[in-house]
């Protein structure tokens, strides 16, 4: 099928190439063309316009926060009314709840599909296609889909009939992420001031209570400090943290964990650490107990 690719960063990326060398027909645009230039051996075509992009089968926006995809989808340009009445738009951005809706409502009144699909998965699951891919959105339309996100993921997980829900998984998931990496930094600087080496501590606590992947690979980079080159850079997870906390005080549910989170995120913002990986809390939490 033709697949239209609105966002080629660090994800976006491989992703398209995945899609290409699945056999889909990958019409990419990226507001810094050099990004999509630079997947042509991949077989990748490179649009002028994100509106070019829309003339296809699916039409994928891979696109950073809730501003820039506002600014593609509503944008001057007329997106979806560039796309073909078969077309469906998939969301695959990690965006607030609210916007969903907005998204959602804007592609019906204008009588076009529209699927929410977040993913988890840093970079090194997208380049491999094992991604897991959380879609919501008309069953059909999701069907329709289903070979690209195929040559994405190794599992779509669908949420229900409301594009919106999708976007609250994601909100979620990367929620409690972000509270295991405040916990883990808190507890290796408790150990650490112990005299306690964190990678010792990390290899007892993952083959023991905690053995899901998510601890060994951020527990090793925040034991070990390895917060760069950043598979998931800070303001990203800031951005994230601060969506939870908005779909949480729209439905009057306190996350007070999540305001401590969301603080020290901040904190990291303001010493300098923006280009470094989230797990940079880990230095929060070494420089709140006097050990950095």
């Amino acid at each position: 099928m033709e697949v239209g690719f609105i966002g080629l960063g660090a994800m976006g990326q491989h992703m398209a190439k995945n899609l290409a060398a699945a056999g889909h027909v990958v019409k990419a645009y990226n507001r810094t063309r050099s990004r999509a230039e630079a997947l042509v051996s991949d077989g990748v075509q490179v649009m002028d316009s994100a509106e070019q992009a829309c003339a296809s089968d699916v039409v994928i926006t891979l696109l950073s926060d809730d501003a820039a995809v506002e600014a593609v989808v509503f944008g001057e340009g007329g997106f979806i009314e560039a796309m073909r009445p078969e077309t469906v738009h998939v969301c695959m951005s990690t965006i607030s709840v609210a916007l969903g809706e907005r998204l959602a409502a804007a592609h019906t009144a204008a009588g076009r599909a529209y699927v929410s699909a977040p993913v988890f998965g840093r970079p090194d699951a997208a380049a491999a296609a094992k991604l897991f891919i959380v879609a919501a959105g008309d069953a059909g339309a999701i069907a329709h889909c289903q070979p690209a996100f195929d040559a994405m993921g190794q599992k779509t997980f669908v949420v229900g009939d409301e594009p919106r829900i999708a976007n609250l998984y994601k909100i979620g998931g990367n929620f409690l992420i972000a509270c295991m990496i405040e916990s883990l930094s808190e507890v290796f600087a408790l150990v650490q001031k112990y005299g306690v080496d964190p990678v010792d501590y990390l290899e007892l606590l993952t083959n023991t209570v905690f053995p899901a992947p998510v601890y060994r690979n951020y527990g090793g980079m925040i034991a070990r400090q390895a917060f760069e080159p950043a598979g998931f850079k800070l303001p990203l997870g800031l951005k994230d943290v601060r969506l939870a906390l908005a779909a949480a005080d729209a439905e009057s549910v306190p996350l007070p964990v999540g305001s401590v989170v969301r603080d020290h995120l901040v904190s990291a913002m303001a010493k300098g650490y923006a280009e470094l990986d989230w797990s940079v809390l880990g230095w929060i939490a070494l420089e709140n107990a006097g050990l950095k």
